[in-house]
């Protein structure tokens, strides 16, 4: 279970500092804001162990994966097999992340796909995952806002 921390003023520069340059290494960082280089590397392995740094892969542009087409998978569920979906939505690659909204959805599940055709692939193997009843897909025609917490660090 990831358990999440707030982060103080110290760790919000230098995660600010590595949205700047995420090649930073440690110890360029630390004295760039003056800051020990044991304090940096033991902040950055706190952040990451609690989970509130994301994995360095979703760094990667699908797109840059040959899975330029992008689209949201609403899915409704049988209640009593959430754990079976979950657990086969979790075994295909073109899943990127899935969440549990408030209302009539179930699930809304983000997905790439190489094309159209291979959307539609995607989104039958969703379909037909256990617990899964009905499923109802959005193409993404253009990004506007790319996922982004440059703000939030320099709030």
């Amino acid at each position: 279970m990831v358990t999440l921390q707030e982060l103080d003023a110290t760790d919000k520069r230098i995660l600010a500092a590595l949205d700047d340059d995420p090649r930073l290494p440690v110890m360029v960082l630390a004295q760039r804001l003056g800051l020990a280089r044991g304090t940096v590397q033991s902040r950055l392995e706190r952040m990451s162990e609690s989970g509130a740094l994301r994995p360095n892969s979703s760094r990667v542009l699908p797109a840059a994966l040959g899975r330029g087409v992008a689209a949201a998978v609403s899915a409704e569920l049988d209640q009593h097999r959430l754990n079976e979906a979950i657990a086969a939505l979790r075994d295909i690659p073109e899943v990127l992340e899935c969440h549990a909204p408030a209302g009539d959805t179930d699930l809304i599940i983000r997905v790439v796909a190489t094309s159209p055709d291979d959307l539609y692939r995607v989104s039958e193997e969703i379909r037909l995952c256990p617990g899964i009843v009905r499923t109802s897909t959005s193409m993404f025609l253009r990004e506007v806002i790319p996922y982004r917490t440059t703000g939030l660090l320099r709030s």
